[in-house]
């Protein structure tokens, strides 16, 4: 337990992690290598409602042949896909990726001896990497015995329109970050940050509710409210969510809407004798109420 004036488990968390934040931008700044950190989620197209992967706002440059630079970030993403998977130590839904990207100007080894400096300097050596198949024999010299090699033909890499094989890094059973080669000329690398601090540092990760919280939490840091589309939707689906897991938020949108699915709720038990044989989607699309949470209460109803 933490005595007063010190830190909250919370506050510490952040802080180690800030502090490998910290020191990538450094090492990047002494490469020479530009880096910005980006704190919000909002994306950065219209392809997806969350900014999904650090490199969503360089696709034009990936794409065009006569451009030449390379550049680093942090950015905080969300990826809604990972929902039922949270708590599992391994998946947080929302998370901070540090990236680097390269267009026709650093090769692959280059990249590959960049993050292998980066994490020695955290004090992290990867257990092993994969290479895929087809690259083994042209990528694998480029590792130069530093680290064991194992061939995994899923190393393979597309955002639908641009596509590359890669090379990912593990420790400890888990994949920490990957270098792609986007068309063949350019480098796209991703490495999570809370799974580096899980292990430099020995952070424990989240529980589910713990994990929902800081997520609703990013999304209104990012200028969203809870509504009925998009990105309103999914933020009013997580603060449900924690409610119905028995959470809480310390924010007014959360009191909202737990006032606002006490009235759906009420709303539903008056109605459903009239309506039995209506559907779910009718449910939802008449009176926006979500069936599956309103017979999650059926026990309360007596």
């Amino acid at each position: 337990m933490f005595r007063a004036g010190t830190r909250t488990a919370k506050e510490v968390a952040y802080v180690t992690a800030g502090r490998i934040i910290q020191r990538y931008q450094e090492f990047c700044l002494s490469k020479g290598i530009d880096f910005t950190r980006i704190e919000s989620v909002q994306p950065h197209d219209k392809t997806t409602l969350f900014c999904s992967a650090g490199m969503q706002q360089y696709k034009t440059l990936f794409s065009n042949p006569s451009y030449s630079g390379t550049v680093a970030n942090s950015q905080a993403c969300l990826r809604m896909g990972d929902l039922d998977e949270i708590g599992d130590g391994t998946h947080f839904l929302h998370f901070t990726m540090l990236g680097l990207f390269s267009f026709r100007q650093m090769a692959v080894g280059e990249a590959i001896d960049f993050w292998l400096e980066f994490l020695e300097r955290i004090g992290l050596h990867p257990d092993h990497v994969t290479i895929h198949p087809d690259r083994l024999d042209e990528w694998g010299p480029l590792y130069r015995g530093r680290v064991p090699i194992v061939p995994d033909p899923e190393c393979i890499w597309s955002d639908g329109d641009i596509r590359g094989y890669c090379t990912e890094f593990y420790k400890d059973g888990i994949e920490i970050g990957n270098i792609v080669n986007p068309l063949g000329t350019c480098i796209d690398v991703g490495f999570g940050l809370e799974r580096l601090d899980m292990i430099v540092n020995g952070t424990l990760p989240d529980d589910a509710l713990a994990t929902l919280r800081k997520t609703a939490m990013r999304i209104i840091e990012s200028g969203y409210r809870p509504g009925n589309k998009e990105q309103g939707y999914v933020l009013r689906k997580l603060l449900r969510r924690i409610a119905v897991m028995g959470g809480a938020l310390d924010h007014p949108f959360f009191e909202r809407e737990v006032e606002r699915q006490n009235g759906l709720r009420a709303r539903y038990w008056q109605l459903r004798e009239r309506h039995p044989d209506k559907s779910p989607q009718w449910w939802f699309d008449t009176h926006g109420i979500d069936v599956a949470e309103m017979t999650g209460h059926a026990g309360e109803q007596g």
